[in-house]
């Protein structure tokens, strides 16, 4: 499954969603979600306006970090 977001007029492509997993840290309310396992070797990473990360490998996103996580799905 490939899905396709836009971020300054470049697309960027999911990394591989069959080795997708996530990690939550609760003492700072960060989620993290990586897809594959070679997040550490990001080309780039991008600081969106709603306070996400999205890190890229070779045009594929292989990660985001979302701050402020219980806020943004309402339970805080």
């Amino acid at each position: 499954m490939v899905i396709t977001m836009t971020s300054k007029g470049s697309e960027l492509v999911l990394g591989d969603l069959k080795d997708i997993w996530f990690e939550y840290d609760r003492q700072n309310d960060i989620l993290y979600i990586n897809f594959g396992y070679d997040v550490e070797d990001a080309d780039e990473s991008l600081l969106t306006e709603s306070n996400v990360v999205v890190r890229i490998k070779s045009g594929r996103v292989v990660s985001l970090t979302i701050f402020d996580f219980s806020k943004k799905i309402g339970l805080e």
